[in-house]
């Protein structure tokens, strides 16, 4: 259970908020004044929350639960955690005697927490059962396989067409198509039962209209674009290996079928991308004992947000096992045996020449890879005329920021943070630069989210 004298930071609590509205929503919610009957016990908060309504809302979290916090709130929102529920969780933090500890939640929290131990005794069976009916008929899983791969081949061949005609034509042609060219394309490889094929097509509309030196940049992606194409055509002569990665890269279903390696796993960080049909959330571990970083994804249909929530800074005694393909640090997340708590330590961290090198030597393995986690030792944020880059406090080296983690607000968090003095910094390397997702100060293990 969680124990109840070592609370949570308010960034931590922050960090499980779906957007940044809930999270500056919360934020005012976190005080005594609109709160009544606030307590806690047995890894478990609750408390009523004023409103404008005559009844305040029954706000309460299960903290508890080795499968990841969870919330309920009377109040009609449907982002989860709502407003109330993070604003519950920062009193809490707080630590000041807003919430004390009691002996039992109330009747309506006990009743919601009795109704979730008795659903997660009757889901596990359940599971169990639908993963068996999935493999009961290996056959028609093969026979369905089979058709995929005729779609897909069908698509990556005429995608292949497609290329050669742009580039007979002429790059300029592509920069007066617009948008229709690539959308009509992305949604034949939609058709083809070939999603990957059809993000990165969809993405080359936007090339032309990126500013100077287009036609460079529209040439690189369309070779890589090509580069994929031809992985899947000859992926009877590739490694194992590379062929799951190109297999992933065209996003066709895989499963984890790695040995699970249990380990305490700090979370790094967790942020979210949205698409008009789906939200996707990257939340990134580092293993104490095994020293590995890995990517676990989790959707949510667009508008909501997805369910798995860690909280930055906590540590998860969980087991993963990791995703087929070269080089991928993506894993599922296998039991928990304990809900996360606060962690007493950070990664390793490395220079930023080394960080451009790891990223560089990750491409052999996958050469469509956009970026590679990286803790930055020892670097200061520094501005580089109407830019900004990490530069390490011990030698003549610098990583300039990427254009996104420029208009975060996160960047100005970090200088603050940072006050000329080096941090630790974990986000991604790529060929833009580096993100900052996370930094730790000097002489504190306490992780502040960035993103």
């Amino acid at each position: 259970m969680t124990e109840q004298g070592v609370r949570w930071s308010a960034e931590q609590v922050l960090s499980l908020a779906p957007d940044a509205a809930s999270r500056t929503a919360g934020g005012k919610l976190g005080t005594a004044g609109p709160w009544s009957e606030a307590g806690s016990g047995e890894g478990t908060v609750w408390g009523l929350c004023k409103g404008s309504g005559s009844r305040p809302y029954q706000t309460v979290a299960d903290l508890a639960d080795p499968a990841g916090p969870a919330y309920k709130c009377s109040c009609p929102s449907r982002k989860f955690p709502c407003k109330h529920a993070l604003g519950l969780l920062l009193l809490w933090a707080g630590d000041d005697g807003s919430v004390p500890a009691s002996a039992e939640p109330p009747e309506w929290a006990e009743q919601w927490l009795a109704g979730r131990r008795k659903r997660a005794e009757t889901d596990q069976p359940r599971a169990e059962e639908s993963s068996q009916a999935a493999t009961a008929d290996p056959e028609a899983a093969r026979r369905r396989a089979e058709r995929r791969a005729e779609r897909v081949t069908a698509g990556a061949t005429e995608l292949e067409q497609r290329l050669a005609d742009l580039l007979r034509g002429g790059l300029a042609a592509a920069g007066q198509a617009g948008y229709g060219l690539w959308d009509e394309t992305a949604a034949r490889m939609v058709d083809a039962q070939a999603p990957g094929l059809a993000s990165r097509t969809r993405e080359l509309g936007a090339i032309p209209a990126s500013g100077a030196g287009w036609p460079a940049r529209l040439l690189e992606e369309c070779a890589l674009l090509h580069l994929l194409d031809q992985g899947w055509l000859r992926r009877d002569r590739l490694p194992d290996a590379l062929a799951a990665t190109v297999r992933s890269r065209l996003g066709l279903p895989a499963t984890a079928d790695g040995a699970p390696v249990r380990d305490h796993w700090l979370v790094l960080a967790q942020y979210d991308s949205v698409d008009p049909k789906l939200t996707t959330r990257r939340i990134w571990l580092h293993g104490a004992a095994s020293g590995g970083t890995r990517l676990l994804l989790s959707y949510g249909a667009a508008g909501r947000a997805p369910e798995l929530t860690l909280p930055v800074g906590l540590a998860l005694d969980a087991e993963l096992s990791a995703y087929p393909g070269a080089g991928q640090p993506r894993s599922a997340l296998g039991e928990r045996f304990a809900p996360p708590a606060p962690a007493t330590f950070r990664p390793p961290g490395t220079t930023t020449a080394e960080a451009v090198a790891r990223y560089g030597e990750a491409l052999r393995a996958d050469p469509w890879l956009e970026s590679v986690p990286v803790t930055l030792d020892r670097v200061v944020p520094v501005p580089d005329g109407d830019l900004w880059q990490l530069a390490d406090a011990d030698a003549d080296c610098a990583l300039p920021l990427t254009r996104a983690a420029r208009s975060r607000p996160g960047l100005w968090r970090l200088v603050a943070l940072s006050g000329g003095a080096p941090v630790t910094v974990f986000g991604e390397c790529g060929h833009r630069g580096f993100t900052p997702l996370t930094a730790w100060p000097q002489h504190t293990d306490e992780a502040i989210p960035l993103c």
